[in-house]
Order: C-alpha cells, then structure tokens, then sequence
C-alpha cells in the first residue's frame, strides 16, 4: 500500500513540479536508498529483474532508488534527467499472472532508459503489452501479486499511467494528483488501450461510450474499500491544496507525515498516509518503510528520502545527483543488524509506536532541528548532504537508549502489544523488556 503526490506544472508559483511517495509495505521489508551510476552494457546482454529476464539496453542513466532489499526494481526513485517515478498497487478484476514484470521493476527499468516522462509513459506501456505484469510481490508473503498504477514526473510535464490486466490508461496532470491503492482514472484519460472500452461492453461493466468510465470499469472495489485508498488521498490532497501556489517542501513533507486526525494505532483499516503496521489484518501489512519529495525544475532537482520507516519519527535527507555518491551507511538487509539506519531507526519506531502520546513529542525537538539542517542542506550538494546522513545515523542510537530507558508507561493495547513482540521476534530485534508482553492492566481501546 503507498501514497503518491503530484503538483504538475503550475501548480507552484515557482514553476517546480514536486513528486512526493511513502512507500507502505511489511514492516520487517528493510528499504534500501541506493544511487547506480551510468552504465554502458554489452551489445545482445539480459537483464534479470525481480522475476524474469528482458534484454539489456546499451545504456542505462544515473538513477537514485528507494528499493525493498529483496527485489531488483524498485518503490520510487528519480534520474539523472530530473525524471521521478512511483508505483501504487491497485487491485482490478483481472487476475495477476504468476510470472511478469513487476510494477516495481517497471519503475526501475523506465528510470535507467528513459529521459522524460512522456517517453517513460511509452516505454512502460510497450513492457506492459510485451512481458505483462506478474509475479510474487510481497516479501514473506511471495503469493501477494497486484498490477500497478504510477506517477510519472519531469521537470516539465507529469503523468497518471493505471493499468488492469492487459488494459490501460494514461492521463497528463496540470496541476495537483494524488493516488493511492485504487484506481482512480475516470474519463478524464488522455490515452488508453485501443482495447478497453470494447472490453468493458462486451462485459457488460459499462453500456456505453458514455458511461464509460476506466476506474469503475475494472476495479475491485472492495479492495480499495478496505486499503482506505480514498480516505488517504483525499488527506494527501488536502495538505496540497492548503499550501496553494506557495507549496514547498515542508508542506510536502507534512503530508506524507499525517495521521489523518487520528492515533496511528487507530482504526482498523489504513486511513492515513504515514502508516503503522497494526494487528488488524487490514494493517498487517501496510507500514511506511520509505519515503521521497522530489523538487523537479529545468535549471536542476532536488530529492530528499528517509531511508527508514515512519515519516512522523524521521527526517527527509538530501540525496544529490551527479557528484559523487552518498554514503548512506551500511546496508540494511533481511532482519535486524543492529547498524544500518533502517533497522536502528525501526527499533526506535516499535519502542515509541508502545507509548506513542509520550516517547513522539519528546523526540520532536530534535527531529524539527534535524530537518531544518536537511533542508538547508540540500544547497550544497557535496559535504552538507553527508554530515546530515551521518547525523540522522549517528543520533539514532542515543535516541534508542533514550525511549529504551524512558520508562514511560505502556499505553498501546494488548494485541497491538503482542503484535509487535511477535513481528520482533520474526526480524531479530531484541526484546524491549516487558515492555512487549502484553498484560491487560494496561491495555486500550486502540
């Protein structure tokens, strides 16, 4: 499950158009940020991607990614040229096959081979139409598989591309667009598949050209029903249209750290775009564990990533492009290491999600200070960049010993309790103590 922002062109006074994901997945699913240089590659040579193989183009671009350690493609992520893509699972009528392109891999492919948006929007639809999409999507849960939509940005123009099955749609934002687990195209489409509509009559989804519409067409609905897929990008939306022509990267940041009104231990279903995994099987699976804003203009772009989970308790990190590569630490891979930024970060946000209205706020100073040094940074793309890095990896270890040892009082409720000991178990995080078993004296209604 993910959330995606888009401010098109004119939609800041400034003339930038701003992409902005948090990418929710399985809370013990470690997200890497890593940059991959140019890259000119041997005539007739394959590429492997998640799940199968595509000839290799002669050259691949400079590309940034945010990438789940266990797949080749990956979550969202921005080029050389200034060109930003992210993917949204959306669920449909048509079953996914077990073998295809993921739309994880489509987002990674485009990104190496393709300039601007418009030419990605092709290249994507060609892949589609030729290899499909398919295969296993989830991390321990290999069976989870689902077609995608994506938000697909340049400096100059940006687009929706959703697809169903062999089906799609493509429409060209002009000013704000956010998407999250659903599909959301009506027929406001500036291209689809020759294809679709017949389809849809013949099944009798729609009775006429009229009446067609692709979202209504091929949804399931009761998938975006229970992703809260509206109820959030109705929330991300909100934050954009508040900020007006003077949108900027805090406001852009807020949105992707928003509770929607709400705990984020509550409720059921997701509701809000910063996501917290959570006993309900609505939430089990849905946790953000990576997020990126990207600034997009002419004259050169900006991108900032958390590199961990839980925007709320995290700080966006300039990322530059184009000099020498940043070091973001060591890598996080497939459970708990005790070093990397994911994982240290994650043990921070499992201690504080225990005791949420008082660990948060005493963690706000510091992450306010943080944030405004990563933004100050991002003019300067070489020394500032990495010492606001080696800080956020630096701080998180005194930030653990401090919620460790805060004593602070239990208040989430018992299954959410237990649902962590469990999931900490599961990725070698070393129990926080008593703290994690559940007793119910001190048990909520959340």
């Amino acid at each position: 499950m993910c959330d995606t922002l888009v401010a098109g062109p004119n939609a800041a006074a400034d003339g930038a158009v701003w992409f902005a994901k948090n990418s929710d997945r399985e809370p013990g699913e470690a997200q890497v940020v890593e940059i991959h240089p140019g890259r000119e590659h041997t005539p007739g040579s394959t590429l492997q991607c998640t799940h199968v193989q595509v000839p290799q183009a002669k050259h691949t671009f400079q590309v940034l990614l945010s990438r789940p350690v266990w797949m080749w493609g990956a979550e969202m992520g921005a080029n050389e040229h200034g060109l930003a893509i992210g993917n949204e699972a959306v669920f449909t009528r048509f079953p996914v096959p077990r073998v295809g392109l993921t739309g994880m891999d489509l987002v990674r492919l485009a990104l190496e081979r393709c300039r601007g948006a418009s030419e990605a929007v092709d290249f994507m639809i060609e892949m589609v139409g030729r290899y499909g999409q398919g295969g296993g999507c989830g991390f321990r849960n290999r069976r989870f598989r689902y077609f995608s939509s994506f938000a697909i940005v340049d400096p100059r123009e940006a687009w929706i591309l959703e697809t169903a099955g062999p089906f799609w749609a493509a429409e060209r934002v002009h000013g704000l667009r956010t998407i999250s687990n659903a599909l959301s195209t009506g027929d406001g489409f500036d291209r689809m598949h020759p294809d679709a509509y017949t389809y849809a009559r013949r099944k009798g989804w729609c009775g006429s050209a009229r009446d067609f519409q692709f979202a209504r067409c091929f949804a399931d609905r009761r998938y975006g029903i229970l992703s809260g897929a509206a109820a959030r990008a109705q929330c991300t939306r909100r934050h954009l249209q508040a900020a007006g022509d003077g949108l900027s990267s805090g406001a852009v940041f807020a949105a992707l750290r928003d509770h929607n009104g709400r705990a984020p231990a509550a409720g059921l279903t997701m509701t809000s775009p910063c996501a917290h995994a959570h006993w309900s099987p609505a939430r089990r699976t849905g946790q953000t564990t990576g997020s990126m804003v990207s600034r997009l203009l002419p004259t050169g772009s900006s991108h900032w990533l958390t590199g961990t989970s839980s925007p709320c308790l995290s700080v966006f990190k300039p990322v530059p492009l184009g000099s020498e590569p940043l070091d973001t630490g060591t890598a996080a891979g497939e459970g708990y290491d005790g070093r990397s930024l994911f994982w240290l970060h994650e043990r921070l946000h499992r201690r504080v999600m225990l005791s949420h209205e008082t660990l948060a706020p005493a963690l706000e100073p510091d992450l306010a200070m943080l944030q405004e040094r990563a933004v100050a940074a991002s003019g300067d793309p070489a020394g500032e960049a990495q010492r606001v890095w080696d800080e956020h990896l630096g701080l998180l270890t005194e930030w653990v010993e401090r919620v460790e040892g805060y004593g602070a009082p239990v208040t989430a409720s018992a299954p959410l309790r237990a649902y962590w000991a469990r999931q900490c178990r599961l990725d070698g995080i070393p129990a926080m103590g008593a703290v994690l078993e559940p007793t119910p004296t001190t048990a909520s209604t959340e």
